[in-house]
């Protein structure tokens, strides 16, 4: 019987977690969000759109650690 090496049950790279979704869009917005994000495909559009969501709630999240964690200097105001 041969030896066969097992794979992990984990994805090793950003295309193994990708699943395969059936929407219904507004075909403008769509189409504003390629020209927007220069996308050549519809779902190259749906995946930047997507990590751009993701990175403003980081960015949300991260304000808000530095509004609790005392005030700011604002370095633009003028003096």
């Amino acid at each position: 019987m041969p030896v066969t090496e097992s794979r992990p049950n984990r994805p090793t790279n950003r295309r193994e977690r990708w699943v395969r979704k059936n929407m219904v869009v507004d075909q403008r917005k769509l189409d504003a969000a390629r020209r927007a994000l220069q996308a050549t495909t519809d779902t190259e559009a749906v995946d930047l759109a997507l990590d751009l969501v993701a990175f403003r709630q980081e960015l949300t999240r991260g304000l808000a650690a530095m509004r609790r964690a005392g005030p700011i200097d604002d370095v633009f105001e003028e003096r």
